[in-house]
């Protein structure tokens, strides 16, 4: 399929010709934003466990079945192993979503106060999430469409949240890093409008799998370079990293390799499973070479 983009005709991406589904589970000088009362100093790289899944058929029974000692035990290993922030989703198909979404919130917020990530592309199953936060959430997620953005951004700045915004609209996935930056600048202007400041956004380039979309892993790289080059301090930016290796042999030494090409590149954010041991070592050694992490030499075990 053909877009028009900028005033040129380039190919656009449809993630449903790849077979993945588009709601998975951001120099010094001048200011292109304000920034007000949400700025914040310089973060290490937050790491969002993608587990807490109805998608994952262990995770599916145990929210069919109420069981919070799963939920629990789950959310647990998960922050201690390093996560920085859970996401929840109920998983797809569900009649009882709201009522779902509202239990799992519960029954994870009984055992740690990490901070949530509120996903599902149902905007009144996000609404039913947040509305028992004990703490402001992360919602997961808008699109660049303008009707999603209008639902979203109210409520973004009506629960005091931030959000993930994928750089993608009813048209596609743009198919190069230039016009996924032109894409997250819309998003970016659009939630200024609705008064929110864009140290509340964390901005997806948008991760595919480099079995069918080869060309694509190196674009996303430089789309999150360029991000981090529009504003001080840098606009952050996140992946759904085990999307690139979807359907892959080889899965863990792709993640582990693009999570560690991403982090070169400013990566702000990784939605992963942080009980993959060898993965959250080259996080941790990258927070120690971009200069997060003070060096000692048992550093692994911090």
């Amino acid at each position: 399929m053909l877009r028009k983009w900028r005033g040129k005709v380039e190919p656009i991406i449809d993630p449903s010709d790849l077979g993945i589904d588009p709601e998975p589970s951001i120099s010094r000088g001048h200011n292109v934003f304000n920034r007000a009362a949400h700025a914040r100093p310089v973060e290490q790289m937050i790491v969002i466990s993608e587990r807490i899944n109805g998608l994952f058929r262990s995770v599916g029974r145990a929210i069919d079945d109420r069981d919070e000692n799963f939920v629990q035990a789950l959310a647990l290993r998960q922050v201690e192993a390093g996560a920085t922030v859970l996401d929840v989703n109920t998983g797809p198909g569900r009649d009882d979503a709201v009522e779902a979404m509202r239990w799992l919130v519960h029954t994870v917020q009984e055992v740690t106060d990490v901070q949530l990530c509120i996903d599902s592309p149902d905007v009144m199953t996000v609404v039913g999430g947040m509305e028992v936060c004990d703490r402001s959430p992360i919602i997961n997620s808008t699109t660049a469409e303008a009707e999603r953005m209008a639902q979203l951004f109210p409520l973004c700045q009506e629960h005091d949240a931030e959000i993930i915004c994928l750089a993608m609209d009813e048209r596609g996935i743009p198919n190069d890093a230039e016009s996924r930056t032109g894409m997250a600048m819309v998003m970016v202007t659009t939630a200024m409008e609705h008064g929110i400041m864009p140290d509340r956004l964390l901005i997806d380039p948008l991760v595919l799998p480099v079995r069918a979309a080869q060309d694509q892993s190196m674009k996303v790289v430089d789309a999150v370079r360029m991000l981090r080059m529009l504003d001080d301090p840098p606009l952050r930016t996140v992946v759904g990293l085990s999307n690139v290796s979807n359907g892959a042999k080889m899965r863990g030494v792709l993640n582990r390799t693009y999570l560690a090409m991403l982090m070169g590149a400013g990566l702000s954010a990784a939605i992963c499973d942080p009980e993959d041991q060898e993965l959250m070592d080259v996080l941790k050694a990258g927070q120690v070479l971009r200069n997060e992490r003070l060096y000692a030499d048992d550093f692994l075990r911090a």
